[in-house]
């Protein structure tokens, strides 16, 4: 049977993928003061990574329209699989879901599951990506739902941020007890638990932050040998090398990708910003 994967653009796909038929990528809108544009194939990350800089007020994002999911559900494909960012984070989930209903009553039935990834960025694609091995292997619509949501439950995201500000003035912080002082230069570890975002420990300047990620990451994965270590970046790309090397000597994975960030992980994890799934 054939099947599409649509994610909304919070999650970061490879370039191959980008223009592969099977997939759509539903645009969520950047806002950096009075200036407006879609996360799309136009997003240009030095300019918006400027214009943030620039701007005394904080960058803002909103989520598709259920209609606009809607759109995307309009397919000759018999399986429809949608990836959202975590609801807890953004209303693109229940977004995506209005839209499944919508499809329903003007189309009627179709095979349409909405997961909530309860992450974000490439925890997204590691979602996506699970849902294409299945459907190559054979599996049937109901049995990947039910693989697919085991996969995600057992899903790490870790990330270390030169910044925190745009995730707490946006009030995507309200999992974490409380925020360090920047003055002090301490940069938390933040780990994704149940689609909020708290934190698992911290390090004095970005260095030794990463450091301690790698070394809570290797403490908690089980099994690495399965699975696929996913990084990525905003503008920082021979930290995300570093990041990968300094993990890769701890801990055996299967397989390594690094990518660069669009437009909302762009605008969450700031200039800088490292994001870490497996």
């Amino acid at each position: 049977m054939s099947y599409k994967i649509v994610v909304d653009s919070c999650c970061e796909l490879p370039e191959n993928f980008k223009n592969d038929p099977r997939y759509e990528i539903v645009p969520l809108v950047l806002q950096v003061g009075d200036y407006q544009t879609l996360d799309d194939e136009t997003f240009d990350q030095k300019d918006y990574i400027k214009r943030v800089a620039e701007c005394e007020t904080c960058p803002k994002t909103a989520c598709p329209s259920p209609e606009r999911y809607m759109k995307a559900y309009q397919s000759e494909a018999d399986n429809i699989y949608v990836v959202t960012l975590s609801s807890k984070l953004s209303g693109s989930y229940n977004s995506a879901l209005l839209g499944k209903n919508i499809y329903h009553e003007e189309h009627g039935d179709k095979n349409i599951h909405v997961f909530d990834s309860l992450s974000a960025s490439c925890g997204e694609y590691q979602i996506a990506k699970k849902v294409a091995e299945l459907e190559e292997q054979g599996f049937s619509f109901e049995e990947i739902v039910e693989k697919v949501e085991k996969f995600r439950d057992e899903l790490h995201t870790y990330f270390v941020l030169d910044s925190l500000d745009t995730l707490r003035k946006n009030g995507r912080l309200t999992g974490m007890k409380a925020v360090v002082a920047t003055t002090l230069n301490i940069k938390p570890v933040c780990i994704g638990l149940k689609g909020e975002i708290a934190q698992r420990g911290q390090g004095i300047g970005m260095k030794k932050a990463l450091v301690k990620m790698a070394d809570i990451l290797a403490s908690e994965i089980e099994n690495p040998e399965e699975k696929t270590l996913m990084i990525t970046h905003v503008n920082c790309y021979e930290r995300a090398e570093v990041v990968r090397n300094m993990i890769l000597t701890k801990v055996p994975f299967k397989d390594s990708l690094v990518m660069d960030t669009a437009g909302v992980s762009t605008t969450y994890a700031n200039d800088g910003g490292i994001i870490v799934t497996c």
